[in-house]
């Protein structure tokens, strides 16, 4: 017989089997047992966490004649046409490449017919969330009226493109990623069974790499037994996962910590050289600092699991201090983030490598330094200085109380002489909004306002956000007056030709051939302009936004008061109006 792969040969067949999932192996052998199945299933997770192998067990089990504890037995002939594919009351299908609606009514169809041979009809929709629209719509209708000998069992790696109706009627079990330790010993497990000699730290490296995924492990186990020459050893776990030997990771993370900038680079450089890739470089990195960390608090818990305890690995941990490994720890993850929606990882690893090596503000223990030295002889200048420093304020402090209490009348005197506010240091383009008042029309701020929502959701992410805080206020045939919140987003928004260019390309498609300028202006500012162009332009009206309510557009100015007029006739130029 051809050789098959070992996570072929060793897929689980049993419930007991499948690794990590403990709990729903333990409902659905419950459920068996007690007959109280559902008639259709969800299966989620992430690859290789064991969906489809459950829901064949599933089937096996459900149809197994001498079952025992809601396992089967795998040894009739019903267990083994199941595992061999052979049953045809167990269809098995594969929705990626079967997903439009004529394939679902051809299952439709034949599962109004019973099983031939089998007590249960059951079909195995694997990668279902790949269905068409359509075909969900057909799947739907069968689900909502189940014939009693058919059952469903639906596996998807992405959940959240499955529509809510298909969930509801479902019961759903969401397979999580396998634990590290639960992966080595599935591993140790088979090698034995195989008489395949191996060293344990080679299974951590590959239960690392597998991402919790059981088949991945698996299938990077079998390369390391191809790679090997009899036993698989760290080294050559090593070289199949990509990852980084012991001695890279100390020969980097102590050049970091020595604040070596070049000969950081240069390790970095000889590790890409030798074809590492980007993304496994930089998550061993992030491992190994976290490893450094943990040892310094709890040395018994990493023992049992690490690969890379060396004398220089625990060199660094004892001098280095645990603020330096978490701002590292920052640094590298961010880089990780950055390289997966990026085509020139290096550029940002070698960005990374200089903000590590890079000497810190707050004083750090340095690795040369012997490790039974303490930080407190490092740092006695910098706090000698500091405390001189803090000396002196208390005395200025001091001075000035007594200054205060022999003359209670100073701070008063300074308190009133003291201006309200800061002066703005954005200047208003006063010329530019006259300009704006001068041509303001009702209609045109009407119809901005109208799609003023429509305009932000156009606009990309950071210049929308500029423009949540904002309104227009005064709109004419080639100009358009926006009034800002906050003076430092009124600044960044004028300065920010892209954004006006951005602004006036949605604005012509929303407003046909409306291509205004903009004015920018703080809305703290705008009650004094508008006033100001009012008392100047009394005998023409402006439309404009006013302070009342949102949606009110007003006409300034607005119609003499016929009270104000009374008083003017009777006390002439005694009256004096004020703005309430």
């Amino acid at each position: 017989m051809a050789y098959q792969a070992l996570y072929r040969v060793w897929r689980s067949q049993r419930f007991d089997d499948l690794v990590g999932q403990e709990a729903i192996t333990k409902t659905l052998k419950n459920a068996i047992q007690q007959q109280k199945t559902s008639h259709a299933y969800l299966f989620t997770g992430p690859r290789g966490t064991g969906k489809t192998s459950a829901a064949k067990i599933f089937a096996k089990a459900i149809n197994c004649p001498n079952s025992i504890d809601g396992e089967p037995c795998n040894e009739c002939e019903m267990c083994r046409s199941i595992t061999e594919g052979r049953q045809e009351d167990v269809i098995e299908i594969d929705a990626a490449s079967n997903n439009g609606v004529e394939e679902i009514r051809f299952i439709r169809d034949r599962a109004n017919y019973a099983p031939t041979a089998a007590k249960y009809k059951v079909y195995i929709i694997d990668e279902v969330h790949m269905l068409s629209t359509g075909a969900f719509n057909a799947l739907l209708k069968t689900l909502e009226e189940p014939k009693e000998h058919v059952i469903f069992v639906l596996a998807t790696t992405e959940p959240h493109k499955i529509p809510a109706t298909i969930i509801s009627r479902t019961q759903r079990f969401d397979f999580k990623r396998i634990d590290v330790q639960a992966i080595i010993g599935r591993m140790a497990y088979i090698l034995e069974q195989s008489n395949q000699p191996y060293e344990e730290q080679a299974l951590s490296v590959i239960a690392r790499a597998a991402e919790g995924g059981m088949r991945d492990a698996l299938s990077i186990l079998d390369q390391a037994i191809s790679f090997s020459n009899e036993t698989i050893t760290l080294e050559d776990a090593l070289a199949v996962t990509g990852s980084l030997t012991t001695e890279m990771m100390d020969g980097f993370i102590g050049a970091c910590l020595q604040q070596d900038v070049s000969g950081a680079l240069e390790v970095l450089e000889n590790i890409l050289a030798e074809g590492k890739e980007a993304r496994r470089l930089t998550e061993d990195l992030l491992l190994y600092c976290r490893d450094l960390l943990i040892y310094q608090q709890a040395p018994k818990l990493l023992e049992n699991r690490a690969a890379y305890l060396t004398d220089t690995f625990k060199q660094l941990a004892e001098a280095t201090v645990s603020e330096r490994l978490y701002n590292m720890i920052k640094i590298l993850s961010e880089t990780q983030n950055e390289i997966r929606f990026t085509n020139h990882a290096n550029v940002y690893l070698e960005v990374a490598t200089v903000k590590l090596a890079t000497p810190q503000t707050a004083p750090a223990v340095s690795v040369s330094q012997p490790v039974n030295s303490t930080p407190a002889a490092v740092s006695q200048p910098a706090d000698q200085a500091e405390l001189t420093a803090l000396k002196t304020q208390l005395q200025q402090l001091q001075n000035e109380m007594q200054q205060l209490k022999a003359n209670p009348t100073v701070e008063k005197e300074e308190r009133k002489a003291a201006p309200k506010k800061t002066a703005s240091s954005y200047r208003v383009p006063t010329e530019r909004v006259y300009q704006v008042l001068s041509e303001a029309t009702k209609d045109h701020l009407l119809n901005v306002k109208n799609v003023w929502e429509d305009l932000l959701m156009a606009l990309p992410v950071t210049q929308r956000a500029m423009l949540k805080a904002s309104e227009p206020m005064a709109a004419g045939p080639s100009l358009l007056l926006i009034a800002f919140d906050y003076e430092i987003v009124c600044q960044r928004a004028g300065s920010s030709d892209e954004l006006r260019l951005n602004m006036q390309n949605t604005l012509s498609m929303m407003i046909k051939d409306y291509t205004p300028d903009f004015v920018f202006i703080t809305r703290e500012s705008w009650p004094r302009l508008r006033q100001a162009f009012v008392s100047q332009h009394h005998d023409r009206p402006v439309a404009t936004e006013t302070n009342e309510t949102d949606d009110e557009i007003s006409l300034i100015p607005e119609e003499t008061n016929e009270v104000v007029e009374q008083a003017k006739s009777l006390f002439g130029d005694l009256v004096t109006i004020k703005d309430d």
